[in-house]
């Protein structure tokens, strides 16, 4: 007899929860665009499944198919190289730095710089 794994179940539960979950966030673009985006701007009501065709239409328009976080990282990727970079830096290290990106920023030469 094989134990039951709860990843197993978890994976049959994921459709049903994305499922719901959409259909509560149809709900939740229906009832702003009729209770505020009617009354601020010359737009006419939505029924439900028009404001799920919009969430679907701005998806596929400013989103596109992707899932994840922004910037195809993945969701664990950890963090970012410079990080590590600055961790491993001596004090000596991070103030040469520190000074070098002062004295190359938008703002130009500072007075605490020049002396």
């Amino acid at each position: 007899m094989e134990p039951r794994h709860p990843k197993r179940r978890r994976r049959i539960f994921f459709p049903f929860f994305f499922l719901l979950a959409f259909m509560a966030l149809t709900g939740v673009v229906y009832g702003l665009w009729n209770n505020v985006l009617v009354n601020v701007v010359p737009v006419k009501s939505v029924t439900y499944w028009q404001a799920m065709g919009l969430l679907i239409l701005f998806r596929i328009l400013l989103g596109g198919f992707r899932f994840g976080p922004p910037g195809g990282r993945p969701f664990n990727g950890g963090p970012p190289h410079w990080r590590d970079k600055w961790r491993n830096m001596s004090d000596e290290e991070r103030a040469k730095f520190k000074n070098e990106w002062r004295r190359r920023g938008p703002w130009g030469k500072r007075e605490s710089d020049e002396s």
